[in-house]
């Protein structure tokens, strides 16, 4: 298999489990366990996995200079993008969050501006426009449901964070995985991220009641550690690897089909009018933003 048919393929995969996790992450914190506790969960089992297949591969002896640069990329990938994205995911529905998760393309264009200075065209001003207006509708417009929790537009504002880390972290992440392989890049990605939630999560997980907790939701736990976790961020590493930055970020496009239709099947939200028309707008305006992204690599 070529290298980036390969890519292609690890970045559908993780994209598939991302939108069924938008379901059963939903569910795990309905009643059980809280947000950060499920958070310390996903990044302390992740950093003992990848620890684990480091011993079976080769070993990298890491850069002095670079430990810094793995802590700034924890921050963002791990620390704001987990706890952001489940807490958020807490407050709204499933549907919202995965229609706000695809504003991340819009982002990274951003930052590859600011920071990798990519040029910029009125189609990708244009793009960032409409993206941000969809995400504002659902922000501001998208009531409470019997799906959604407490706070809504709490909720939706940081799935919008979330998107944003995600899209630096994507930046950050591309020379570190040139010089390290997928294994090692995540074994210290996840120890400095596991260090830094440590303080906001120790508390919600020792008071869980681990005897109160239905078998079922310990499989659904194992589900969010091992595959929305440990498995999607080893395909996106191997994916990013081969791929752009913004071509990663285009794959998130699936995640608000996949979440939507697994979300109805399993009977944990519904579509409505305001999710529709702020989906139009963000697919409209990510599609601009790649619009001459893809004119030119074509």
């Amino acid at each position: 298999m070529k290298r980036r048919n390969r890519g292609l393929l690890f970045a559908f995969l993780a994209s598939l489990i991302y939108g069924v996790t938008f379901t059963v992450a939903k569910e795990v914190m309905a009643i059980h366990i809280p947000s950060f506790a499920l958070t310390l969960m996903r990044v302390s089992g992740a950093a003992v996995v990848f620890w684990i297949f480091s011993f079976f591969t080769k070993k990298e002896k890491i850069q002095k200079g670079d430990y810094r640069k793995f802590f700034i990329a924890a921050l963002f990938g791990i620390a704001i993008n987990m706890m952001s994205f489940l807490k958020g995911l807490s407050y709204t529905s499933p549907i919202s969050a995965s229609v706000l998760m695809i504003t991340a393309p819009i982002f990274v264009m951003v930052f590859s501006f600011l920071f990798l200075k990519n040029p910029i065209t009125k189609y990708k001003v244009a793009g960032v426009l409409l993206g941000m207006a969809g995400a504002t509708v659902l922000i501001l417009y998208g009531k409470k449901s019997e799906f959604s929790g407490s706070n809504p537009a709490l909720g939706n504002l940081l799935v919008v964070l979330n998107a944003i880390s995600y899209a630096f972290y994507l930046i950050l992440a591309k020379p570190l995985l040139q010089k390290y392989n997928p294994i090692t890049f995540a074994k210290w990605l996840y120890t400095f991220g596991l260090i830094l939630i440590l303080p906001f999560s120790i508390s919600e997980f020792m008071q869980l009641k681990w005897e109160a907790i239905p078998m079922e939701i310990h499989f659904k736990i194992a589900f969010v550690v091992l595959f929305s976790t440990v498995f999607t961020y080893l395909f996106n590493l191997i994916a990013l690897k081969e791929l752009k930055p913004t071509t990663m970020s285009v794959f998130i496009y699936l995640q608000p089909l996949i979440a939507s239709v697994f979300a109805m099947i399993m009977g944990a939200d519904r579509l409505t009018p305001v999710k529709i028309i702020a989906a139009a707008l963000i697919l409209i305006g990510v599609y601009l933003v790649n619009l001459s992204t893809a004119k030119k690599s074509n």
